[in-house]
């Protein structure tokens, strides 16, 4: 679900980026440029939700190890995904709803190589206090209480590892969730700053916001397969097996 996730992120968002560069295609049609952000946001909450779920897997590896399998079974992963989805894909609807419903008799041109829910509804003639608020309330059930969820998540499996008799088992427990903590920086460093930064108005050079902004939709799809991917010894010894062929 995490690599689904970083290719839908990624593609909504590349062929956009790219056209700008290569091909100076500094054009998006409205309704294109809705359904983008639609699919930015609402991935980005799924994303949020898939991390969190992972963190409960940590949780219950460390915590319960005899347990693992049985409290979280198939059917129960299941749920879990399929809820993160749901979330993500219902709470990001009044996005493009809202955002279409507002007259634009301004500028059409967003500072960036891609559309973002508040620079699209910054554009509009209207009170669109409704939006502001909106977007605050999904940051806050999305980002802010996943984050809360996973730092319980992390309190718990700390207690836990800290009563392990020795250092070398506390090092190696806590060491199975090191590509976790980095997928987590990965994602939600950028993310967080994007979102504060555009709705206080921080005084931060355009084209940082438009860095960090994409850093945040592409980066992380491109490092998560080569953080799990390192961490997987199958895959590390197909990677050392293929250096060493290209090598003799």
């Amino acid at each position: 679900m995490l690599a689904i996730t970083d290719l839908v992120l990624s593609t909504s968002t590349l062929p956009t980026i790219l056209s700008n560069f290569w091909f100076n295609s500094r054009e998006i049609n409205f309704n294109a440029c809705l359904t983008q952000l639609y699919f930015v946001h609402s991935f980005s909450v799924i994303e949020s939700g898939i991390l969190v779920a992972m963190a409960l897997d940590r949780y219950v590896a460390i915590c319960h190890p005899l347990r693992h399998f049985t409290i979280l079974n198939n059917p129960l992963v299941a749920k879990i995904g399929l809820t993160m989805v749901l979330r993500g894909a219902i709470l990001i609807l009044p996005f493009p709803l809202l955002a279409r419903q507002w007259p634009y008799c301004r500028t059409n041109i967003i500072p960036y190589t891609h559309c973002e829910h508040m620079d699209v509804v910054n554009l509009a003639c209207a009170d669109i206090h409704v939006s502001r608020y909106y977007g605050l309330f999904v940051l806050f059930c999305g980002d802010v209480l996943d984050m809360f969820f996973i730092s319980v998540s992390y309190i718990l499996i700390l207690r836990a590892v800290f009563k392990l008799p020795t250092k070398d088992a506390r090092l190696k427990t806590f060491g199975t969730c090191t590509s976790h903590l980095c997928v987590i920086l990965a994602f939600y460093t950028p993310n967080l700053f994007g979102s504060l930064a555009t709705r206080f108005g921080l005084n931060i050079p355009l084209h940082v916001y438009i860095l960090i902004s994409d850093i945040y939709l592409l980066v992380p799809p491109m490092i998560n397969p080569i953080i799990y991917g390192v961490r997987t010894k199958q895959i590390r010894a197909r990677l050392l097996r293929l250096v060493s062929l290209k090598g003799n």
